[in-house]
């Protein structure tokens, strides 16, 4: 990998994080002239639009003669709701393309690499490939297994509190922290949440002071208590909002909702009776929701962490501490039995947000060992 290679990918992965793609994967692409410069960029804007290399392209024009392009993920050759980016890639006289990563769709028949090969274009796969991969974990969660990416947020005390004794929540961590999470929620497809927490704080699960869309709102409620005066149910006219419950639940609470707008989803239950949530991320995967940001309670978060269905951790960690009598941890769930045992973040990122310690990243299931 020569270091322009990387520089210029560099570009691309920074370029591929705009947009608002999904259920299409973020990609960057950047034209470069022979002689070192950068023609023009692109990137995937949202699904049905040209895909990145398209967009370079197109604006580098003539200039793309005998110029390299750059593209985080492979060309795809396919027809999808879209041309095959490789009849335009040949077209433009580009005389070389250098790849991040292969294209893991497995409904793809072919991949872009061969077909430009085949072209006679000289094709370089891998150059920054852990980064590609990165950029698209999402994507690739849902096009090879055919559920949502789960990304859980935790806010809590330094002694792991989620509310003072009295339950009072609001506000443990600062305004910064708050703002951080709505940046999250203007990222992802979905927001979700567990009954208990729509009864208790009557939540409106938007994106407000910060610039982006409002995701699509999920509430898992295996028993439909769903209250129709809720700041959820009453706006679903206007933002998305759907619940997740089991095949037993109350048919009349669910038309009630419907009339409501509110979509009502009917997966089955675990052993526990209650909404199997493997099966709810399918469920959303069908409906092309391909990221989800879950934001409690205690047992949602504990059940998706008991399954191994949370992929990324963002955890707020305000410095106040709340007694042994606050409410405890912002997760309900047995736990390993040693702590190498435990789920981790691999790696961990930290940053500061205001007076509040912020650490995320993807999460880690250690095997468990079975001793002798």
């Amino acid at each position: 990998m020569s270091e322009l290679d990387a520089e210029m990918m560099a570009k691309a992965l920074e370029v591929g994080r705009r947009g608002d793609p999904s259920p299409n994967p973020h990609v960057g692409s950047v034209v470069v002239a022979p002689n070192g410069e950068v023609v023009s960029t692109g990137y995937h804007a949202s699904a049905g639009q040209d895909h990145a290399e398209l967009v370079a392209l197109r604006a580098a024009g003539e200039a793309a003669q005998g110029a390299t392009l750059y593209v985080t993920l492979e060309p795809c050759s396919h027809q999808g709701r879209t041309p095959p980016c490789t009849d335009s890639i040949i077209q433009s006289g580009v005389r070389r393309v250098v790849i991040g990563c292969r294209d893991p769709n497995p409904h793809v028949v072919g991949g872009g690499g061969a077909v430009l090969e085949r072209a006679g274009i000289e094709v370089v796969v891998g150059v920054m490939e852990a980064e590609a991969q990165a950029l698209i974990l999402p994507w690739v969660k849902y096009i090879t297994r055919g559920s949502a990416y789960l990304a859980l947020k935790l806010a809590l005390s330094l002694d792991g509190r989620t509310a003072t004794r009295t339950g009072a929540s609001k506000w443990i961590t600062c305004s910064d922290s708050r703002n951080k999470v709505h940046q999250l929620r203007a990222q992802l497809d979905a927001v979700m949440v567990g009954i208990n927490t729509v009864i208790a704080d009557d939540p409106q699960l938007t994106v407000r002071d910060v610039p982006g869309r409002n995701p699509v709102r999920v509430v898992i409620d295996s028993k439909l208590r769903f209250p129709l005066e809720s700041q959820l149910a009453q706006t679903a006219a206007d933002i998305p909002t759907c619940v997740i419950t089991t095949p037993e639940a109350d048919p009349e609470a669910a038309q009630a909702l419907g009339d409501l707008n509110v979509s009502v989803i009917r997966v089955g239950a675990g052993t526990d009776g209650r909404v199997d949530m493997a099966k709810a991320l399918e469920a959303l995967a069908a409906r092309e929701v391909v990221s989800v940001l879950c934001e409690g309670g205690a047992e949602l978060a504990g059940s998706s962490l008991a399954a191994k269905l949370v992929d990324e951790l963002h955890a707020f960690i305000a410095p106040v501490m709340l007694g042994p009598r606050g409410k405890p941890g912002a997760v309900d769930w047995a736990g390993p039995e040693q702590p190498t045992e435990a789920p981790r973040i691999d790696p961990a990122r930290w940053e500061l947000c205001g007076s509040d310690a912020y650490v995320y990243g993807p999460l880690k299931y250690p095997r468990k060992v079975v001793r002798k």
